[in-house]
């Protein structure tokens, strides 16, 4: 395992090879400061750099995922120091222009800045024994990083609206059935074992269709239908540019397994394998 900063004081472990991120700050509870998300920030950029990295898994710790902003970072903050310094925009710059598919596994408590870091995911997974919230009300202010946006148009106006006002956690469970995570999972293992699978089957797809579906599926949070379905059609066309379509559409016609075809190329109508194949 590869660790991005300073040996296991680090509050952030990075795996290279397995393209996982782990949140490393135990003792107190994933707390996310200014100085983790600059760690994180990087980890994720130099994943997202490596042209081998296919998807990545973002965790935290068995009982706590990140139990939110540190607290010790804002009990002195003024209006005028918060506004000067743009605090935390900087924890929501650099997810989401990550191109690579980026999956939240998420055990335990997921609370505030810890719900918001989730939410920047491309794909939630949790336990039953998650749980959920924004509970800045308590605190005298509301979320910071995105919590009011993204919540929102996970769960729906009037859920999102009960929950920040009242500062209420929701469950593991009902995180599933409002459609915020897509799968749940009964065990803390399990949870963390489906975020990896699911992360190896995207890393053997093509690398430029999955950037192009992740961007499309983005760009549906943002234009009105008919504008994205006009972006989402010159985008699928441009794809026939690419020599991962030509390969797809042979391996298709032969009844072949698609795996990533970066290292591959078609001479004769055939594919030769120049390099190991998949990701993860």
């Amino acid at each position: 395992m590869k660790i991005f900063s300073s040996a296991h004081r680090s509050p952030v472990w990075a795996s290279v090879c397995g393209s996982s991120v782990t949140l490393n700050r135990p003792r107190a509870l994933n707390a996310l400061s200014t100085s983790l998300f600059r760690e994180l920030n990087d980890a994720l950029r130099q994943m997202d750099d490596d042209k081998s990295t296919g998807a990545i898994v973002l965790t935290g710790g068995e009982k706590v995922f990140a139990a939110g902003a540190d607290i010790k970072e804002m009990t002195h903050l003024t209006f005028s120091e918060a506004f000067n310094s743009n605090f935390i925009a900087s924890w929501s710059a650099t997810i989401p222009g990550v191109r690579t598919p980026l999956i939240a596994a998420v055990n335990g408590h997921a609370l505030g800045g810890g719900c918001e870091l989730a939410l920047m995911a491309d794909i939630i997974y949790c336990s039953t024994a998650a749980s959920f919230g924004q509970p800045e009300i308590k605190l005298g202010i509301i979320p910071g990083a995105g919590g009011s946006q993204r919540l929102a148009k996970a769960i729906g106006k009037s859920r999102a609206m009960e929950i920040i006002l009242t500062g209420k956690n929701f469950s593991g469970t009902e995180a599933g059935q409002w459609g915020l995570a897509a799968r749940v999972f009964d065990t803390n293992d399990s949870c963390i074992q489906g975020a990896i699978d699911t992360a190896e089957k995207i890393a053997k797809m093509s690398g430029v269709a999955v950037k192009a579906a992740k961007e499309v599926v983005n760009k549906s949070q943002d234009l009105p239908l008919r504008d994205g379905l006009e972006y989402e059609r010159k985008v699928f066309h441009s794809l026939f540019g690419s020599r991962d379509q030509k390969i797809g559409i042979y391996r298709d016609i032969q009844n072949v397994p698609f795996t990533n075809v970066s290292n591959e190329s078609t001479r004769d109508g055939r594919v030769y394998t120049e390099g190991k194949a998949g990701v993860v």
